[in-house]
């Protein structure tokens, strides 16, 4: 695809380039638009119904408090429980008294709460006279479905839920209580004495009082809250199934899977083609939990018709955008054309004359330096005659360079005889050293030298210097045998034994002392290390001397070369070039580190990587 790309002519690739630009970006940004829409809509739709879920939950927490408040006022009343365990027949004083007083304020609770749908007191003892509707004989709800629950109870409380309408139930011949809704019971035992069973105590309350959202008749067809059992309590399951208690059990179950114990739950399903959102909170009081179910179907839909929409305003845009560019792309290529066709001519030798463009801009700039080119290029081909013109000469010259060193070798061979002659033998072992040192010098074939050789021209250095001294410098080497087959920069220690003489002892020093030793470390590094005895550097110059050698291991396109070669009387410069050299050839963690104190000597440590040479290769 690249390779037919790159045959079309540049306005097509032009064109094409443009609706890649604009098409790539574009659906990239719809698409990240559309998803965060979604998202931050779903979210929004969470956070509502956790708000939503949570109101509920409130209210139903209320509503429990009133029913337990009910109940414990009920049993407050010593004359209630007197009433309710006489094991003898009340008089008819008495039953008088205790209906104008007790069961007047526990009909009053009823009163004072109009959300409590009954209050009902039942009795163990036969001896008990039942005043309706709130103290009656427990024998009534022997085949009540709750009755199990609450017998046995002991201090616990029980809650039990009735979803169906049994006010017009009366298949077992007893008299029903109206009325009988739907209905939450909260069921207490009575042990008087402690566990002697005397009797139970039972508040109902309308399911749409306790719940209104849940089960009220408000809710949206959109939307539908429940309450399911959460396995820690009594609250029965729906018995009709429907979509939404389906969905609702698959959220739990996912929960129960993942070993979810989160107080919030939030999963999104899809059922029946549609999309659904259900969130759930926990109602610990009741051992259940609230499930609100919304459908996304409605959002979906708006946020689908808003893509639809972007999607054709962006290939509209595209459609416009190329032909703008097509009938753009024409007027200012024909310049361009003229300039490649320039360049066709002078691929085939032909230098074309000057290129005449109308206008400016990039293509006026490139046709006037294409112009320049080609004038350049005619200067340059004139220049390269002249070129091996002088290359002819500077070969000459080399020759005539070998030609004088060689000169010299022969006529310090002559001297070094004559000294020999005249017996003059300390001339003539300088004669030895000097000529050493200068073959050292000539000779360069590479970059690396051994070690050895490198101490070598060092000794022979210091042999030329020693003339100079009525006491000599002595040289101590303290070099492993295999460290010498070391491979190092050549000219890399001379130049630090030749600080060593220039600035370490004076004319009155006596003792005059140079050690060379070598110390590896584990890692590969080896640290040459020149020591001497003389009168050491001052802290502030000693400061300066590492300025101007770290300044010189500064990368080269950073290096301000012109004031290092500039002052070459400056002290360290030879110092300078050796940190530049190994910085350059080793890398920047190698180079000179220098150590000193006034009085006590100089110390240098020449840091490099361990390459020894073996069989042809290092």
């Amino acid at each position: 695809m690249f390779r037919r790309l790159n045959g079309l002519s540049l306005q097509i690739r032009l064109i094409v380039a443009y609706i890649v630009v604009i098409l790539l970006p574009t659906a990239g940004i719809s698409y990240y638009s559309y998803q965060q829409i979604n998202t931050t809509y779903i979210q929004d739709t969470r956070l509502k119904s956790i708000d939503t879920l949570q109101n509920e939950k409130q209210t139903i927490l209320t509503q429990i408090e009133t029913m337990e408040r009910a109940a414990q006022l009920a049993v407050s009343d010593k004359a209630v429980i007197q009433y309710l365990t006489e094991d003898e027949d009340a008089s008819t004083a008495e039953l008088i008294e205790f209906n104008n007083n007790s069961f007047a304020r526990l009909a009053q609770i009823q009163i004072n709460n109009p959300a409590i749908l009954h209050l009902r007191l039942y009795s163990n003892s036969p001896n008990t006279y039942e005043i309706w509707p709130i103290i009656l004989h427990e024998d009534r709800t022997a085949n009540a479905p709750w009755y199990g629950l609450a017998r046995g109870l002991g201090d616990r409380e029980a809650w039990y839920m009735q979803r169906s309408d049994l006010s017009l139930d009366q298949a077992d011949g007893n008299r029903v209580l109206e009325p009988d809704p739907p209905k939450l019971s909260l069921l207490r035992e009575l042990e008087l004495p402690r566990g002697h069973h005397a009797g139970m105590i039972q508040v109902d309350m309308r399911l749409t009082d306790l719940a209104p959202l849940t089960f009220g008749q408000t809710q949206e067809e959109s939307s539908r809250m429940l309450l399911l059992d959460a396995g820690g309590g009594h609250i029965s399951s729906y018995t009709e199934q429907n979509l939404y208690t389906k969905l609702a059990d698959r959220l739990l179950a996912t929960a129960d899977s993942q070993n979810s114990s989160a107080a919030e739950l939030s999963a999104q399903y899809r059922a029946d083609g549609q999309s659904y959102l259900l969130t759930s909170i926990p109602v610990e009081r009741l051992g259940a939990r609230l499930v609100y179910a919304v459908s996304l179907e409605k959002m979906l839909q708006d946020t689908g018709r808003a893509r639809n929409l972007i999607i054709l305003a962006t290939v509209g845009f595209i459609v416009l955008v190329s032909l703008i560019t097509y009938v753009a792309n024409s007027l200012i290529l024909k310049n361009l054309r003229k300039l490649t066709q320039a360049m066709q001519q002078m691929r085939r030798g032909e230098f074309p004359p000057v290129v005449q463009v109308d206008g400016g801009g990039e293509i006026g700039e490139l046709a006037y330096h294409f112009n320049r080119m080609n004038g350049t290029i005619n200067g340059l081909i004139a220049q390269a005659v002249r070129k091996q013109a002088l290359m002819k000469e500077a070969e000459l010259r080399t020759l005539y360079s070998q030609i004088d060193a060689h000169f010299l070798y022969n006529t310090l061979e002559n001297i070094k005889m004559l000294a020999e002659i005249e017996d003059q033998r300390q001339i003539s072992d300088a004669l030895t050293s000097l000529g050493g040192m200068m073959r050292y010098n000539f000779k360069w074939t590479g970059e690396y030298v051994k070690l050895e050789e490198e101490l070598r021209h060092i000794r022979n250095y210091i042999d030329v210097m020693n003339i100079r001294y009525d006491d000599p410098v002595e040289l101590e080497l303290d070099i492993a045998p295999p460290d010498r087959e070391l491979m190092l920069l050549k000219m890399s220690l001379q130049p630090l034994v030749e600080n060593a003489f220039k600035h370490a002892w004076d004319e009155s020093a006596e003792v005059r002392y140079l050690l060379i030793r070598s110390v590896q470390r584990e890692d590969g590094v080896i640290t040459i290390i020149v020591q001497d005895n003389g009168k050491g550097i001052p802290a502030p110059e000693l400061e300066q001397l590492r300025a101007r050698i770290r300044e010189a291991g500064i990368r080269q396109e950073e290096l301000h070369d012109e004031r290092i070669v500039q002052t070459p009387n400056t002290a360290g410069i030879g110092l300078q070039n050796v940190e530049r050299r190994i910085r350059l050839f080793y890398g920047e963690q190698y180079g000179l580190q220098i150590h000193s104190i006034a009085g006590l000597g100089t110390q240098v440590e020449l840091i490099l990587p361990k390459r020894i040479q073996a069989g042809g290769g290092s």
